[in-house]
């Protein structure tokens, strides 16, 4: 079932087999497909930028919606507003659980693998503010390209 005009189908079809195709192309267009026609352009819109938040090592700016929208698929952690600002990345990511321990934190900070927010945190003692709590209730924290987790701020 798809409201995807016949020519355009028939055009991906041989874009398949042409040099250069970039593999998924036909699964990536079906896929927005089917989220328009379930949850609307809105809908859409709010996934392909929650899916480019997550790849790894992206540099998306994400807002509350997106990421409180991410919920289901990453893991998460409520923490009192007193637990996270003021406090270091290094103590965040020990006390979410991101990291077994702070020293795995500073570590994971000076292999450059630790993103507040999808921005590089590249320093062991960076603290946490009020401006990346976004919208005041969530932060993104990243150990790594695929290891993500969403803070709540309660």
């Amino acid at each position: 079932l798809t409201f995807v005009p016949l020519a355009e189908i028939e055009a991906i079809e041989a874009g398949m087999s042409a040099e250069g195709y970039v593999p998924n192309t036909a699964q990536k267009r079906l896929a927005e497909e089917v989220t328009r026609f379930v949850h609307g352009a809105a809908g859409l819109e709010q996934a392909l930028k929650a899916t480019e938040g997550l790849k790894p090592g992206a540099d998306t700016v994400l807002d509350a919606a997106t990421l409180e929208a991410l919920a289901g698929d990453i893991p998460t952690a409520d923490l009192a507003r007193d637990e996270v600002v003021g406090k270091t990345v290094v103590d965040v990511m020990a006390a979410t659980g991101l990291q077994k321990s702070k020293g795995e934190a500073k570590r994971m900070i000076k292999g450059g693998g630790a993103r507040l927010n999808n921005v590089k945190v590249g320093d062991e003692e960076a603290t946490i503010g009020e401006e990346d709590v976004i919208e005041g209730r969530v932060l993104l924290l990243a150990a790594g390209k695929k290891n993500k987790l969403l803070v709540r701020v309660v």
